[in-house]
Order: structure tokens, then C-alpha cells, then sequence
């Protein structure tokens, strides 16, 4: 009886961490000090992140679909795997972000600092990144097909034969690398 008691208080309290976590959905955390929060695996769909310190962040694995991060700080987030359509991310910093395998399709990135990011197998499918830095970026098997890159900086950004880039008309390239 005392088992069956024990099991029943987890399974109560992961209900309480389910529901807390669902309850992220929409919420404001606009201008906060996030610095190194573990945020995987969370449904922040819609979340305001505007103007927040998330270096070091982790969102890996996370929904931050439509999320606002307009100004935000994202030096050395790891967004791998994470869900970011349509979010607006608007002139914020991921210098040295990891964005391995996210799916930012139909995002927002204008004018954001993207140095030395890395976009490896990333889906940016239709995302605006009209002013972007991407100096020294890592592009391998990104799908940037119908992005708009006008105005952004790819020097010494990485890509291979997997990697799918628009027709670049405005693009500032001084070197890009290719790599297999």
C-alpha cells in the first residue's frame, strides 16, 4: 500500500512539472536576466523573450514557434533541434549560438549578429535575414532556399555541396568557404 502511495505522489507531482511547462506557452519574460536557464524541451510557443539576457541559454529540443526575441542576447544559446517558425528575432545577438537542426522556416532574423553561429543542417526555408551578420557561420546542409539574404554578411561563412542558398543578389561575400 505504501508503494502504490509513493507512485501515486510522482505521478502527481510529474502532472504539476507538465502542466508548468505547458503553462510557459505565451509567457512574458521581456527583459529578463536568463543568463544559462535550461529551457529544454519546453513549449515556449509565442513566449516574449524581447530584450532578454539568455547567454548560454538552452532551448534544445524546445517549441519557441512565433516566440519574440527582439533584442534579445543569445551569445552561446544552444537551440539544437529547437522549433522556431515564424519567430520574430528581430536585431538580437546569437553569436556563437548552436542552431544544429532547428527548424526556423518563415522566421524573422533581420538585422541580427549571427557571427559565428552554427547553422548545420538548420531549415531556414522562407526566413528573412535581410541585414544579417553571418561572418564565419557554419552553413553545412542548411536549406536556405527562398530566405532573403539581401544586405547580409557571409564572410568566411562555411557551406558544402548540402547546402541550399537562395539566389544571392545583395549578399556582402568577401570568402565564403566551401568544405565537403
Amino acid at each position: 500500500m505504501n508503494k502504490l502511495r509513493e507512485l501515486q505522489m510522482r505521478v502527481a507531482r510529474l502532472e504539476r512539472r507538465a502542466a508548468l511547462v505547458e503553462g510557459l506557452q505565451g509567457a512574458d519574460f521581456s527583459g529578463r536576466d536568463l543568463k544559462g536557464v535550461d529551457f529544454s524541451n519546453t513549449n515556449l510557443r509565442a513566449a516574449n523573450f524581447n530584450g532578454a539576457n539568455l547567454t548560454g541559454a538552452k532551448f534544445m529540443g524546445s517549441n519557441l514557434s512565433g516566440v519574440h526575441l527582439k533584442g534579445a542576447n543569445l551569445t552561446g544559446a544552444d537551440l539544437t533541434s529547437a522549433i522556431l517558425t515564424g519567430a520574430s528575432v528581430r536585431d538580437a545577438d546569437l553569436t556563437e549560438a548552436d542552431l544544429t537542426g532547428a527548424n526556423l522556416r518563415g522566421a524573422t532574423l533581420i538585422k541580427s549578429t549571427l557571427t559565428n553561429a552554427n547553422f548545420t543542417g538548420a531549415n531556414l526555408v522562407g526566413s528573412s535575414l535581410y541585414g544579417v551578420n553571418l561572418e564565419g557561420a557554419n552553413l553545412k546542409g542548411a536549406d536556405m532556399s527562398v530566405a532573403d539574404l539581401r544586405e547580409a554578411t557571409l564572410t568566411n561563412a562555411i557551406y558544402n555541396a548540402n547546402t541550399y542558398l537562395p539566389v544571392l543578389t545583395s549578399a556582402q561575400f568577401k570568402v565564403m568557404h566551401k568544405f565537403p
